[in-house]
């Protein structure tokens, strides 16, 4: 990647681009910016669900299975963007324990910098995948993280406005 204005690549200054459309003020830019990572928290963690559930949403193989989704917890977290609410998913027997934002977890720390930086490397599985990782650790299964850049890549894909293949 050839790096210039101020040491951005070709990519990010296609992000750039992407965030000033249809924004009139520094203020435009921040609502967009938040926006776009509540809404990646929001995919994320219905993600962590599918995967707590064994089931994707909607999906008949979660009938009669003991535990199901049981609607949204509203939560409001700080983050660099300034304070966003974020809908939580809950499972009936209460045993849902997020990882991304945890429960009594308000702050958001580094989180926010490392999704964005998975829109400005170029949107490689790859590249979303081992950014997971540094959030999670260990802890993480390949299943989730499967299940996490599933449900982001269309999101950033149509944001984007670009069809990338994995």
């Amino acid at each position: 990647m050839k790096k210039r204005n101020h040491g951005l690549s070709d990519k990010e200054m296609e992000l750039v681009k992407l965030l000033m459309a249809d924004c009139e003020s520094t203020g435009d830019i921040q609502a967009k910016l938040k926006r776009l990572f509540a809404g990646t928290i929001e995919q994320m963690l219905e993600a962590e669900m599918d995967e707590h559930l064994g089931y994707a949403k909607n999906s008949a193989s979660g009938n009669n299975t003991g535990n199901s989704r049981n609607g949204y917890g509203k939560k409001t977290i700080s983050s660099d963007y300034g304070d966003c609410e974020i809908s939580v998913p809950r499972d009936r027997n209460g045993e849902f324990e997020p990882k991304v934002i945890e429960k009594r977890q308000t702050r958001t720390d580094e989180i926010e910098q490392k999704i964005m930086a998975m829109y400005a490397k170029g949107m490689s599985q790859r590249d979303i995948e081992d950014t997971l990782r540094e959030i999670y650790g260990s802890e993480i299964s390949q299943g989730l993280i499967s299940r996490i850049t599933d449900k982001i890549l269309p999101e950033v894909n149509e944001w984007h406005g670009l069809q990338i293949i994995p």
